[in-house]
């Protein structure tokens, strides 16, 4: 009965929820960051590693069920697009945890390339090249979070039928390219950090 009551407010009032989960979830990561809530243990330098490697499959899969997603609604098939997209929002949650798990119990990764690494002339185009995908990365992840939410919302408490009438198809195009091209990059950062060039902790 309680679940039907809360699938019932969400339905009524899909903004007002989206803006709730969305300032939770900043608060969340930005107590997370500044160190203000302990909410996770702290881990060894390896796991720290693992996790980011964990974060990246994470992604990945994401990225994968998001793209799938896409293409089953061109095709019309809805429950499958339910299905992936609905996938993709639970992995962004595990996600979610390991990062804010790594960032509060762990260590921040800092790009570099060292000189026998790469042509040196090359060295700041690539680093440039770098903080450039991460900022998009990370801005996108931002100014996502509630479209995604507001998508998911609609997409979820409402019929196929009764999705006809909502604004739940644009904002969802807004919300899978913008979701997409951040775990698009996000993935390339991460290969370009760990397995291409090097790092230091900060």
């Amino acid at each position: 009965m309680a679940t039907a009551n809360v699938s019932g407010r969400a339905k009524e009032h899909p903004k007002a929820i989206t803006a709730v989960l969305s300032v939770i979830g900043y608060a969340l990561v930005g107590g997370a960051f500044a160190g203000v809530i302990p909410l996770f243990p702290e881990l060894s330098n390896e796991t720290v590693v693992l996790f980011s490697d964990a974060i990246a499959v994470v992604n990945s899969l994401a990225l994968s069920c998001l793209l799938a997603g896409w293409y089953f609604i061109r095709r019309g098939e809805v429950e499958k697009h339910r299905a992936m997209m609905v996938s993709a929002f639970l992995l962004i949650c595990g996600f979610l945890v390991l990062y804010l798990w790594k960032v509060g119990g762990g260590f921040e990764k800092s790009f570099v390339i060292e000189q026998g690494q790469f042509l040196y002339a090359y060295a700041g185009l690539v680093e440039v090249a770098y903080l450039s995908m991460l900022g998009i990365h990370i801005f996108l992840s931002v100014v996502a979070v509630p479209v995604v939410l507001y998508a998911i919302i609609l997409g979820v408490t409402h019929t196929p039928s009764e999705l006809k009438a909502t604004n739940h198809a644009r904002v969802g195009r807004i919300a899978a390219g913008a979701w997409s091209l951040s775990l698009f990059l996000g993935v390339v950062t991460y290969f370009m950090l760990n397995h291409i060039y090097s790092w230091v902790p900060r």
